[in-house]
């Protein structure tokens, strides 16, 4: 298999472009410098497809690799033949290859085994042979041995040799595993006795369920798995078992009278045994792979929003941890995330101290300037939140002061506080405290607080907990490390957390750097990173651009450009006779228009710079320390509250979606309750996935649809207004 041929057909690319992209993924080069400093080399691919290349690059690389050990290991048998290094050339799967060294691998003990050490295989290949006139029986007589009494026990042994070599065949599973594929139906039904124990009805819809396999979505794949896994649900596979023996036996069926008989029976007893349940489990297994990767893709396309949320800047916080009995925690915190006071109070049920609560808010919000409440969405928040809008409205009866409220996604937040880090962070708070600084910082500065947390743990996945774990944990990872090098981060007041997911850095670096920082004080220079201990040149070169010193010695350590493209950048400035002070005070407004005048290819020439590189440097040039996020929709910040009991069908909302999901997504309308916009009611137009129209943090306007009080559950529609609807 050319590899490179196959990369640049499949990912449509160029193939210099592919070429360059494999030599940089094996020099060590990460995704984000990659798809940030080497535009011109890629043809300017994104993350995205970089991540996407390295991992099928990884696929074919071990699969041409299992090729070679299959290879070797039929050589060293001495079974080799020109037909089978055809079949494994041409193999484009690891199934594939394992079905064509199926028959040559070492197996455990089997009927066929026991067959062969009877000495019954010459017997075997001259039934399978179906030669007209081969008296069977008569022949059956020359294998009697003590282990082998009778002429029948010959033939069986031998019949079951036969359904082991039909078993084998690489080209009777492929088109068995076709067919199972394409006319099969996945059903299910109670596990016995355990209808009366599913008491929600948990798995009520699949307690006698059908669907073709090759049009199940991969939400009730995990689903049927899950009910399996809890033995609450029996699944399996069903077909037209007799088209299924029929085509097991079509390879091998000849007219050969007596002996074909026996190979029909050896073909039939070969389905029945050994293929159906072998190739049931390849492809319920291939139908979990199918529905895991979307599910980890769901959450890679969920998570990346939710992280890169626009920021609440500068604005004193009050983080609302809610809660009943224990009451709710409180945290303010300035612009930057420090906390200035904490405290506890009782406005929810059972205590009711509303006046008290109110009388202590106040004076928080009197005290700091409180501009904002950050509340969490978990127990107890519809009653905060009914709090809070009665609290705000008297603030500003009483002193003009403007508070608004916004109720965040408080999804990991007990995960940081009980974490170690969460401990290291704040030595001297319970986890209750801990909880409402996260659930305050995260308004404030999403991806760096929920970097804090397991990806896992923050609630826009579905079925994660079923997926495989290292593959969801790389998957995610990747999300954050493109996330963390796409807005940049600041040298100087980065924790290690957010600083690890720098490309070029680890764990182990990260805390290398932090503790450089607080021995020697701020950085004022990007070279200053060499003098970290293990972070060395190779390391330096994929971190640098990502990391800022928005105080620093050089402007241009405050923006994305390269180190390596310092004397570029300088020269460009030179040229329009710009100095690097002009850059600080932003006064260089009209470089892209002068430059434009100049001619660009004449100015790239004159600098070095390729195109992509030059039109990199002059967006930072122009904005010196800007943060990509500054550009997005601002989260919804309320002044009131509305309960479920409130809405009525027709209803226009504005609202802000929480998680994606494969059969549609929930929707904050502003009560306690998410509602629902099913896939088929998002928009007039056919789309195949919600995540065509919508991502998490979209402020998007809904009509209800319905509501249904006594299970809790709101029905929204995204559709337009007609005089059926």
């Amino acid at each position: 298999m050319n590899i490179l041929q196959t990369l640049t057909q499949e990912f449509n690319l160029k193939e210099n472009h592919v070429k360059n992209i494999i030599s940089l993924l094996d020099e060590g080069n990460t995704v984000p410098f990659i798809a940030r400093y080497r535009k011109e080399m890629t043809g300017a691919c994104d993350d995205q497809v970089l991540r996407e290349l390295s991992d099928r690059l990884n696929y074919l690389r071990n699969l041409e690799q299992r090729k070679t050990e299959v290879v070797n290991s039929i050589s060293e048998q001495g079974k080799m033949t020109a037909e089978i290094q055809t079949a494994l050339d041409g193999a484009m799967t690891l199934t594939e290859v394992e079905d064509i060294y199926r028959p040559y691998k070492q197996k455990r003990k089997t009927r066929a085994s026991v067959a062969i050490a009877k000495g019954l295989q010459p017997l075997a290949d001259a039934i399978l042979a179906q030669d007209k006139t081969f008296d069977v029986f008569a022949a059956a007589k020359a294998y009697l041995t003590d282990e082998v009494a009778t002429e029948k026990d010959a033939i069986d042994g031998a019949q079951d040799i036969i359904a082991e070599i039909i078993s084998d065949d690489a080209a009777t599973r492929k088109k068995l595993r076709n067919f199972f594929i394409r006319h099969g139906e996945i059903c299910s039904t109670y596990a016995k006795g355990k209808e009366e124990k599913d008491e929600l009805k948990t798995y009520g819809m699949y307690a006698a369920y059908s669907e073709p396999v090759n049009a199940i979505k991969s939400h009730r794949v995990l689903a049927l798995n899950r009910g399996e896994k809890e033995e609450f649900l029996k699944v399996s596979i069903v077909v037209d078992e007799e088209f299924a023996k029929r085509i097991t036996a079509a390879n091998f069926v000849k007219d050969g009278g007596e002996s074909t008989q026996i190979v029909k029976r050896a073909a039939e007893d070969g389905y029945t045994r050994l293929i159906a349940p072998s190739v049931e489990r390849e492809v319920r297994a291939q139908l979990f792979d199918d529905a895991s990767e979307q599910a980890i893709k769901m959450f890679e396309l969920n998570l990346k929003p939710l992280l890169m949320q626009a920021p609440v800047k500068d604005k004193i916080t009050m983080g609302w941890d809610p809660a009943f009995r224990t009451g709710c925690k409180i945290c303010v915190v300035d612009g930057t995330g420090k906390v200035l006071d904490k405290t506890v109070v009782f406005p929810t049920p059972p205590q009711n101290k509303t006046d008290e609560a109110k009388k202590i808010l106040k004076q928080l919000i009197e005290k700091y300037g409180v501009q904002v409440i950050s509340c969490g969405n978990g127990t107890a928040s519809k009653e905060s939140e009914i709090f809070i809008a009665e609290l705000i409205k008297e603030v500003k009866t009483e002193t003009g002061r403007e508070v608004a409220y916004v109720i965040v996604n408080e999804a990991g937040a007990s995960v940081y506080s009980a974490s170690a880090l969460g401990k290291e962070e704040f030595p001297d708070y319970d986890v209750t405290a801990r909880s409402a600084v996260s659930i305050a910082r995260r308004l404030q500065d999403p991806l760096a607080e929920l970097i804090k947390i397991d990806p896992k743990s923050i609630g826009v996945g579905q079925y994660q907990h079923d997926m495989n774990e290292k593959r969801l944990d790389g998957a995610l990872a990747g999300v954050l490390e493109d996330c963390v090098n796409s807005v940049g981060v600041d040298l100087n007041t980065a924790s290690v957390s957010l600083l690890k997911y720098v490309a070029g850095l680890n764990a182990s670096v990260a805390k290398n750097v932090v503790a450089y920082r607080e021995e020697n004080g701020k950085f004022r220079s990007r070279r200053q990173l060499l003098k970290v201990p293990k972070l060395g040149e190779k390391a330096y070169t994929q971190c640098a651009g990502f990391l800022r010193i928005s105080d620093g010695d050089n402007i241009l350590d405050n923006t994305a450009v390269h180190p390596e493209s310092y004397e570029k950048a300088e020269k460009l400035l030179s040229l329009f006779s710009y100095t690097k002070e002009d850059v600080k005070a932003r006064k260089i407004d009209d470089l892209r228009q002068k430059i434009k005048a100049y001619g660009t290819a004449k100015v790239a020439n004159e600098t070095g710079l390729d195109s992509a590189t030059l039109e990199d440097i002059v967006t930072e040039l122009m904005k010196p320390g800007r943060d990509i996020r500054d550009g997005l929709p601002a989260p919804m910040l309320r002044k009131d509250v509305m309960s479920i009991s409130d809405l009525k069908a027709g209803m226009e909302l504005t609202g802000t979606v929480r998680n994606v999901v494969d059969f549609g997504a929930f929707i904050d309308i502003g009560v306690h309750q998410d509602g629902l916009v099913h896939i088929s009611e998002i928009t007039d137009r056919y789309i195949k996935h919600p995540s065509e129209v919508l991502k998490v943090g979209q402020v998007v306007t809904v009509r209800i649809k319905e509501v249904d009080l006594k299970k809790n559950r709101i029905g929204l529609t995204m559709k337009k207004k007609t005089a059926a609807n």
